[in-house]
């Protein structure tokens, strides 16, 4: 099994953004001999994103969050495992993708309106 890297990783200048982020499953998954439990999320660099919609991933879009999902996560899921994923989890998974891609401007606006 890959490593998981320490969550809230921060690897850039900027100390107020993390890299990674381990996600807890609440209906972990069995591979081989394996029980996956845990997954980290990596900030997608611009090559993972290729033939995505940002918006798409931003809405959480299912078909667009499968295809990213085994690009930035460790370990690294299948295409198919992200498939079979319990909906409260992929839905964890993908609100780390969306939080990954949203300016800071836009945060702090949604911070202010809550």
């Amino acid at each position: 099994m890959d490593a998981l890297p320490k969550e809230n990783t921060v690897t850039d200048t900027d100390s107020t953004k993390p890299t990674n982020v381990t996600v807890n499953l609440d209906f972990p998954f069995v591979r081989g001999d394996e029980t996956i439990d845990k997954v980290a999320v990596r900030r997608p660099r611009a090559g993972e994103l290729r033939g995505l919609n940002i918006a798409d991933l931003v809405q959480m879009n299912v078909t667009a969050t499968t295809t990213l999902l085994p690009r930035i996560t460790s370990p690294r899921l299948t295409a198919q495992e992200v498939a079979d994923l319990d909906p409260a989890d992929f839905t964890q998974l993908g609100m780390e993708v969306m939080d990954f891609l949203l300016p800071k401007a836009a945060k702090q606006e949604a911070s202010q309106q809550a």
